[in-house]
């Protein structure tokens, strides 16, 4: 029987990446802070590339909004313990993904990579937050995570119809698989880090 996943990932966490993410939550929290503040800057990026899309336009600004929201809750998180937010780390697995946006061809083409890759760069961050409100014993965070993991799932669905808005489905739902797949691949190939979100 297949292991069920959530928002179409091929691949779930290895489990050892709570119980570690657990034990190392100040250098979690932070790379977590700069992954909201990435997120907020990817969007502002696109609607900066493609300001005719009135509708991208419209989803992203108030997508940005709650991404840097989410930034200022993970630093009230950090304070609350006594970190400071750090500084930035290099984000392996958003990197290895954003090696497959297409470059050159259409437009709209390498729209769609972006915003697919985008989405599921939100999918995985759902389901690492899944792992940690089942699983942290921190209530704080636990309910904090919860209501996170029900935001990114709403993003995931939100960068995939703007795809098809400006794509056509069949190739966005195509494109989204192999995207899938290489995602599985890029968590399957990196090392359990106690020091990232990803």
């Amino acid at each position: 029987m297949k292991e069920k996943t959530i928002l179409k990932l091929k691949l779930n966490t290895d489990p050892r990446w709570v119980n570690i993410a657990e034990k190392n939550i100040e250098d979690i929290l932070v790379d977590h802070a700069w992954c909201e503040q990435k997120a907020a800057s990817t969007g502002i990026s696109m609607i900066i590339h493609y300001p005719e899309k009135t509708r991208l336009v419209d989803e992203l600004t108030d997508l940005v909004a709650e991404e840097w929201s989410h930034f200022e809750r993970v630093l009230l998180e950090l304070r609350k313990r006594g970190y400071a937010l750090g500084k930035p780390r290099k984000d392996e697995y958003v990197v290895q993904l954003l090696a497959h946006v297409r470059k050159g061809g259409a437009r709209e083409r390498q729209l769609m990579d972006q915003l697919l890759v985008s989405a599921l760069i939100e999918a995985r961050s759902c389901e690492r937050f899944k792992l940690l409100w089942q699983n942290i014993a921190d209530q704080e965070l636990s309910k904090f995570y919860y209501e996170l993991m029900v935001s990114e799932a709403a993003h995931f669905v939100s960068y995939v119809d703007l795809a098809k808005e400006y794509c056509d489905a069949k190739q966005v739902d195509e494109r989204l698989q192999e995207l899938l797949v290489i995602e599985g691949e890029i968590v399957t190939n990196l090392p359990v880090r106690d020091d990232r979100m990803h």
